[in-house]
Parts: structure tokens; sequence; C-alpha cells
């Protein structure tokens, strides 16, 4: 029972946290007195159409990858690289640059071992900070194009990255960093430690520069650890403190966007509504990953739930909130290892991931991606009641629709059509640990990962062949910018026209029945999308254990 009370005085406070910070961000953009804008940048602070916010966003992420991969390449030639490491090979380079860049930080590769401080430090980290802020940016965008007053422009992309990382993710990463090196996370330049074993052996125990990036890595809903075991390693997540500090950490943004959309669109309770129905969706899957994995193993009796692959200083209620939290936030890290849960958990893993990380979602792209369900299920709430359909005064129209569905599809796409290959080309289903369902299910999860920008893994699969490298490489940056560049296309369509005001026959978005709608149309069009392929894989690994047999 006070697990429960402690669970319930988390989500209060993450709630609390995320309409105070929601509060800041609806005055950081809309530029009360703050330097990052027109005086700090010039004549490139010019307002943009979606066109130009969307090359914009295109051309900044590929200076990033080819700085990024160069680096990587390059590491053993550079400084501050005390363990001699040496560059990475061409295909895991580009598969580490377009996962940081694109906010995924899948990770084929384990940090301690393969990149130098400089790579981790410059490198990763910067793109932790500067693709979360890209995130924000096309966030705020995209809301401005659903509440602004008719007009062309979105903003200024490059206004809305500085204001975001110099104003949101830098002070709040520093403040979290402190507090975990309070907790005993290193944060050194100095190289690893040779240890004699009580055994008289010789360990060598890795440490670096962990503090930051382990704050920007939360905060950012990027999710890359430091070390290869990410947040289950005791140097990037040492006490039940740092655990509850870091799981905040990961939904805190994402929360404050669905108030700040309340706030921009001059209706608090248009916000209120959107973080109702991702609450319902979070807490659903929440209870589940409890239940299953406190009550254990039906196939081992044993009374302190399934502790497999778990810390013991963390348990089953610790991981499995940790688990909801990063499928749920396109974060990835884990404090636990995903392939060891049960097979009805790692299904929620999965549904989070496969309905296009808008469950919370990383921070700013779970709330447009949210806004596509917004659209899709007004579309639907016309049809019902035979009226246009409208949303905040604007009406939904044919082009909207089209990219809305052109968006959502990215995610069945890159999945399914991705796993097919995965599975049916011997180079890379040898990755598969294991056959039948659970294989399946590791298919899945890699391919739902890349594709939804997530980065965590079944990790019994490997992911570090080149097959793989590439194909999730090229995945993650089909899932990133498939999605980001229909959704600013619909914010382009919709500040375009003047909005209505709402009269006696308007739908309203407000209240329970539109929250409702809105979970449903996330259920059916996103969950039920997979359920086939998932019937193969987690719910028949979960009917075979029911069963009495094991895979």
């Amino acid at each position: 029972m006070s697990e429960i009370w402690g669970l319930l005085l988390f989500l209060a406070a993450l709630a609390g946290g995320g309409w105070l910070l929601g509060a800041g961000m609806a005055r950081l953009y809309a530029g009360d007195g703050l330097p990052a804008g027109r005086r700090l940048l010039g004549r490139s602070a010019r307002p943009q159409g979606w066109t130009d916010y969307a090359m914009a966003v295109l051309a900044f992420n590929a200076a990033g990858f080819l700085a990024l991969y160069a680096l990587l390449r390059l590491q053993g030639l550079l400084p501050l690289n005390p363990d001699g490491v040496a560059g990475m090979a061409p295909d895991l380079a580009f598969n580490t640059a377009l996962s940081f860049v694109t906010n995924t930080n899948w990770q084929a590769y384990s940090g301690e071992a393969q990149l130098s401080y400089l790579a981790q430090m410059l490198g990763l980290t910067v793109q932790n900070f500067v693709s979360a802020g890209t995130g924000m940016a096309v966030g705020v965008a995209v809301i401005r194009g659903f509440t602004a007053p008719k007009g062309e422009s979105l903003g200024n992309f490059w206004t809305d990255l500085s204001r975001s990382v110099l104003w949101v993710l830098l002070p709040l990463s520093a403040g979290l960093a402190l507090i975990l090196i309070l907790q005993g996370v290193p944060q050194t330049l100095l190289g690893a430690v040779r240890a004699t074993t009580l055994e008289g052996a010789e360990q060598i125990i890795a440490r670096g520069p962990a503090a930051s990036q382990i704050a920007i890595k939360q905060l950012g809903t990027n999710g890359g650890g430091f070390f290869g075991v990410n947040s289950a390693h005791p140097f990037e997540n040492p006490t039940i403190l740092s655990d509850l500090v870091q799981c905040y950490a990961i939904l805190v943004i994402p929360v404050a966007f669905c108030f700040l959309f309340g706030r921009m669109a001059g209706d608090g309770r248009q916000g209120r509504a959107i973080f109702a129905a991702m609450s319902v969706l979070f807490l659903a899957g929440l209870a589940l990953i409890l239940w299953q994995e406190s009550a254990g193993n039906p196939l081992m009796a044993l009374s302190s739930g399934n502790m497999e692959g778990k810390e013991v200083r963390f348990g089953p209620i610790l991981s499995g909130l940790w688990a909801a939290a990063t499928t749920a936030a396109s974060n990835g890290s884990v404090n636990a290892m995903h392939d060891s849960f049960l097979p009805l958990s790692g299904l929620v893993m999965l549904v989070n991931m496969q309905v296009g990380e808008v469950i919370f979602g990383g921070v700013g792209s779970g709330l447009y991606g949210m806004l596509l369900y917004v659209v899709l299920a007004v579309f639907l709430a016309g049809l019902m009641v035979g009226r246009t359909p409208e949303y905040l005064g604007r009406r939904i129209e044919a082009r909207e629709v089209v990219l809305a569905v052109l968006a959502f599809l990215s995610m069945p796409v890159g999945i399914l059509a991705g796993g097919a290959l995965s599975a049916s080309i011997p180079a890379m289903a040898a990755s598969v640990q294991e056959a039948g369902p659970h294989g399946l299910s590791e298919i899945l999860y890699a391919y739902s990962s890349a594709t939804g920008n997530n980065g965590s893994a079944f990790a019994g699969w490997n992911a570090a062949t080149p097959w793989q490298t590439t194909a999730l490489g090229l995945l993650m940056l089909f899932g990133r910018f498939a999605m980001i560049v229909p959704m600013l296309a619909i914010a382009g369509s919709l500040v375009r026209k003047t909005p209505a005001p709402a009269t006696a026959g308007t739908f309203p978005t407000h209240g329970p029945l539109f929250v409702t709608l809105l979970v449903l149309t996330v259920a059916v069009f996103g969950a039920l999308t997979f359920f086939p392929v998932l019937a193969l894989g987690p719910l028949a690994e979960q009917a075979a254990l029911a069963a009495g047999q094991s895979f």
C-alpha cells in the first residue's frame, strides 16, 4: 500500500511540476523580454512559413549528423581520450550519429568501451541538447499553427531552438546534474580506475563525465547512457532517490507541453483534455506492468515478483514505473533489462512505442504526435454528427486529414516493413536470440524503438551487425522526419485559416467526451494496427506461459 501511495504522490508532483513549467514556457515562447529573439539572432530571426521552418530543421539536423559522424570516426586521433579508444567503424558511426541527431539514442555500442570523453561531451551531449531543442521548437511551431491568429508564420526555428536550449534544457540539466553528483554519479575527466579484487584479480572500473550527460539524456527524452547498461549501472543511477528524480525528469517536459498548449490556445481546458487522455493511456499501461511484474513468473514460485534482469535496489515497482515512463516518453533509457520482463509487460512497452510515442512522448514530439490523433478524432467526430470537423475554430479539411494519415503511416510502414525484412534476410535474422514468439517480440521491439525514436531494446537481440546498424539508422531518420514534416505542413495549413467563433453546434474538445474519443482514436488507429503481429509475439508468449510452457 505504501508503494501505491508513493506512486500517487509521484504522479501528483509530476502534474504540478508540468503545470508550473508549462506556465514558464508559455512566457518564454511568447518572447517576454528574453534575449534569444530578434535582437540576438538578427535577420535570421525573421518569421518563417512552414516550408522555411521545415527546411531550417532539416538543414540543421543534416549538419549535426555530418559533424557527429566525423567526430566518432576520428575520436582515436583527438584529445580527451585517456583510455585510448579507437575510432568507430563506419556503419556503427552512421547508426550512432543518426541515433543521437534524431533524439533516438539507440546504442549498438558500449559507451565506456567505445567512446572517448570528447565524443561523449562534444558529440553525444551536444546532440542531446539540440535534438531535444529541435523537438521542442517543432512542438511550439505546430502549436502556433493550431492556435495563433490567421497568418503565414509558425515562428522562427532558430529563435525557438535557442530559447529551448538556453532557457529550459540548460538550467534544468545543470540542476539535475548537481543532484546526481550528490547522489554519487561520477563527473570527472580522469581515466578508468584499476583495482584489485579480494580474490587478487585486476578490475578496470570505468568512469568519466557521466552526470552531465545523464541529466540531459533524461530531461531531453534522449535516453543514451554513458555506460553500456544505461541507468541500471550504479554509476548512472546509484540510489532510489536518483532513480525517482531521473524518472521524473523523463516525463516533466512532455507533461509541461500539454499545459503549454492550453495556455497558447487561450483555453487551459484544451491542454488539460490532452493531458487527461495521455494520463489515462499511461496509467492503464503502468497498472498492467506493475501487476505482471509484482505477481512474478507463474512458472516460478517466488514471492518477490519477477526479479530477473532487475536491480535489487529498485525491484519490480520502480523498474515497472521506469519501463512505462521510458517507452511512453520516447526516452529509451532503462534501469532494468526489458528483455526479462513478462510478456504482457513487453506488450505494453511495444504499444507505447507503436502508437507513435504520443503517451506524453518526447519533448515537443509527444505533443505534436498527439495533435495528429486530435485531427483524426475531430474528423471522426465530424463524420458522426454530420458537420464539418473543426478544432479550436479552424476547419479540418481533406488536406489536413491526408497529411495526418501520411504521418500516422510512418510507424506501421517502418515497423512492419523493417521487421519483415529483418526476419526474411538470414544475415539480419541472425540477430534474434531465440526462436518462437519471443524472438518475434525482439524484432518488433527493435524496429518499433528505431522508428518511434525511442532507443530502448530487448537486449538479447544483437544490434551490432552492419545489417542492423544500417537498417535501424535509416529507420530512425525516417521515423523522425516522416512525422515532423507532415505535422509542420498541417500547422502551416491551419494557420492560414480564419478561426470561427464557437456556436451551439460546435463539438466541444475539452470535456470527458472528447477525452474518451481521443483515447479510443489512439487505441483503434494506433494499437489495433499492430494487433495481428502482436498476437504472434507477446500475446502468444503469454498464452504459452499461462499454459505452463516456456519458450
